[in-house]
């Protein structure tokens, strides 16, 4: 189903101290991923493929503070990347990172909507 929220996104200035502070307070799996710059992050049971096995969830990642990620960032399910960007430009947003292959996995885009809020969309492989 297109349109779910299905990834967030938390940037730190020290990825040590955030990964420790959320792993501590929350009891989430945090797992650095050096050659992406990335940690990705667990907050429930998740099955072989990686998607969570109970609903009421979702997983998600961590980063350097930096362009164009500088607060928590929502990423949103889409079944056709560029088709919700030219939505969305003709809707008074803005495309702030094109679309962008993640591995084999899918594909990632961030855009600013019409209240200047960054969001990250998602499309599956």
């Amino acid at each position: 189903m297109s349109g779910r929220v299905v990834h967030f996104e938390i940037p730190f200035d020290d990825g040590e101290r955030a990964r420790n502070f959320y792993k501590e307070v929350f009891g989430w799996n945090v797992t650095p991923l050096p050659e992406m710059q990335y940690t990705m992050v667990t907050t429930g049971p998740t099955g072989q493929q990686g998607p969570p096995e109970e609903p009421g969830f979702i997983n998600g990642g961590m980063l350097d503070r930096g362009d164009p990620v500088g607060g928590p960032v929502v990423t949103i399910d889409v079944d056709d990347i560029d088709a919700s960007l030219t939505k969305i430009e003709d809707l008074g947003g803005k495309t702030v990172r094109a679309k962008m292959a993640v591995g084999d996995m899918g594909f990632a885009a961030y855009f600013q909507d019409s209240e200047g809020n960054l969001t990250g969309l998602w499309q599956n492989a």
